[in-house]
């Protein structure tokens, strides 16, 4: 059995004890080396100890954003960027193109969805069948105006897991029921087209609400984009690459058929009544960060030539192999298709009929198609603003203020998407979309979006541990407001509570911070002061007023609560 060691001898001091036989030399060497050991020791020590000090007297501000799915809090941080780090948004915006490109190309396709079910009533008033017959087929679609001269359409590749690599997917015989041209990789001729809208359907002269056949010049449009398809599959992939396993669609898009059916609670919200619901698309979403930007910025650099130097954004995509310059190129060749059929009377009648209300989408970019279908198309600051891209979880922005009283200010900006944080806030921004009275939430179809909106923004009021945090309310989407009002919508007949008053968009701001506010009032546990704006935070010139007046008062209660005022 080995002796023990006696307890008051210490291991270390026999490793580091130096030798019986060393030598002058040695022993100088040794000590210059422990020497060199103690100052990076003690260098390191110092340099922990002003990074203390440093974190000490540095001044962050945390702003939390709140809100419902597509309140604009996604956008209200880019705005943040745009205003206080505009160098870093520039250089980001060539990443939101293949965002855009896909918004664009889900906004036709619910178009074309929407066309799968045409009555007669959705054909031109005095226009007969037979003469929409006569006026499609005697000449080719694509050989005249709008539509331009047909050119032929990029090779794509397609995702091996797309739906749409197979013609014969599921999904492909029942996009367009119920008559359909047989399906080809090029435009069909009128010859192809003619035969099956020869002859009216026998027994439906006298009814208008009947299905009828899609007219000759739409079923051209129609095949003509469909090859839109096979884009968006590509850029569903860019964004979330399939290797990546994770699911990338969040359900149907909340703006389709959100009509569910008559619903009414104490507080006198009401749902619409949607008899006609429109085919459900899923929406597609991204984990919050910039991890997308980061894959798309490396797939980016791994096409551009050799000999790029990547600072002209207008060359962005210039390569064959650019999923975005693919789309590009397919998209410019279908601009003739594209604004004919935004254009057409028919279409728009069939939208009104089905309640698809386009223009109130976050995304929607029909009404820019000249620039947007461009060849080297590259996004404006207004169209990054715009852009709809879904996040999930929490992401967070840093910048750093450069001027006046609060140069050095680190200031962070956290988008939650579900989630709870236990950091102290500075204040909380929380956003209310008003333009959302007549819609309900895509998770559950008995809750109007409003009334939603009003029971968070209670609980928020209400939170003993936000007593002291300043609220910041965003009554946002004010433009969609004022347009759906003047289109003829009655608020009163969603709002029970808003009774005879006029019904235009003044008003309706007027009374809906009345009602925030008095809740605020009412719900906070101590008293404070309540801040509420009327926005449209997509509008730069607005918005950007507004942020500076919540950046001030940020900073002068930061301070106040630092005991610096």
């Amino acid at each position: 059995m080995p002796a023990r060691a006696p307890p008051d001898r210490d291991p270390l001091d026999a490793v580091l004890r130096p030798p019986f036989d060393e030598t002058p030399e040695e022993k100088a060497y040794r000590l210059a080396q422990e020497e060199e050991a103690r100052l990076i020791s003690a260098a390191i020590d110092e340099s922990i100890h002003q990074e203390k000090v440093r974190r000490k007297k540095t001044k962050i501000v945390r702003l939390l954003l709140l809100g419902q799915s597509e309140s604009g809090k996604s956008t209200t941080l880019r705005q943040f960027q745009r205003l206080y780090t505009p160098s870093a948004f520039r250089a980001e915006r060539h990443l939101w193109r293949a965002v855009i490109q896909l918004n664009l190309v889900r906004s036709v396709h619910t178009i074309l969805d929407a066309l799968s079910d045409i009555r007669r009533d959705d054909l031109a008033p005095g226009l007969s069948y037979a003469d929409t017959i006569h006026h499609t087929s005697t000449s080719s679609p694509y050989g005249t105006p709008p539509f331009g001269s047909p050119r032929p359409l990029p090779r794509i590749p397609v995702p091996a897991n797309s739906t749409d690599s197979e013609p014969n997917s599921p999904r492909d015989r029942t996009a367009f029921a119920p008559v359909r041209p047989k399906r080809t990789s090029d435009p069909p001729s009128s010859d192809e087209i003619q035969p099956t809208y020869m002859s009216e359907p026998e027994g439906e002269d006298d009814d208008p609400d009947a299905q009828t056949a899609l007219p000759p010049h739409l079923s051209a449009l129609r095949a003509r984009l469909d090859s839109l398809r096979k884009v968006e599959a590509l850029l569903i992939a860019r964004l979330v690459p399939p290797s990546e396993g994770e699911a990338i669609e969040l359900g149907p898009h909340p703006h389709v058929a959100e009509y569910a059916g008559a619903y009414a609670n104490g507080l006198g919200y009401v749902n619409g009544n949607g008899a006609d619901a429109p085919q459900r698309r899923s929406e597609i979403f991204v984990r919050a960060g910039t991890a997308w930007k980061g894959r798309i910025q490396r797939l980016r650099a791994a096409t551009l030539s050799p000999n790029s130097d990547g600072e002209d954004e207008a060359q962005d995509g210039d390569s064959d192999t650019d999923p975005s310059a693919i789309a590009q190129q397919t998209i410019h060749a279908c601009g003739g298709a594209l604004r004919a059929i935004w254009a057409d009377e028919t279409v728009r009648r069939v939208l009104r009929r089905r309640k698809i209300r386009l223009e109130e989408w976050p995304g929607f970019y029909l009404n820019d198609l000249d620039r947007i279908t461009s060849p080297k198309y590259m996004p404006s600051d207004d169209d990054v603003l715009k852009a709809r891209l879904k996040t999930v979880g929490v992401s967070e922005h840093r910048f750093e203020m450069e001027a006046g009283t609060e140069s050095g200010t680190e200031w962070r900006i956290i988008d939650v998407g579900g989630s709870r944080s236990q950091k102290i806030f500075s204040a909380i921004i929380f956003l209310a979309p008003i333009s959302a009275f007549d819609q309900t939430l895509a998770e559950d179809k008995s809750v109007n979006r409003l009334e939603d909106s009003v029971l968070l923004w209670k609980a928020v009021c209400s939170n003993k541990l936000l007593a002291k945090v300043d609220l910041v309310l965003f009554l946002n989407k004010c433009d969609i407001l004022a347009a759906k009002l003047a289109s003829g919508v009655r608020l009163a007949k969603y709002v029970r509570s808003f009774g005879n008053r006029a019904n235009d968009a003044e008003t309706a701001e007027k009374y809906f911070r009345s009602k925030f506010s008095a809740i605020h009032r009412e719900y906070s546990p101590i008293p404070r002061k309540f801040y509420g704006f009327c926005t449209s935070v997509t509008d730069s010139t607005t918005t950007g007023g507004i942020l500076a007046s919540v950046r001030d008062m940020v900073v002068r209660e930061h301070l106040r609560g630092a005991r610096l005022l």
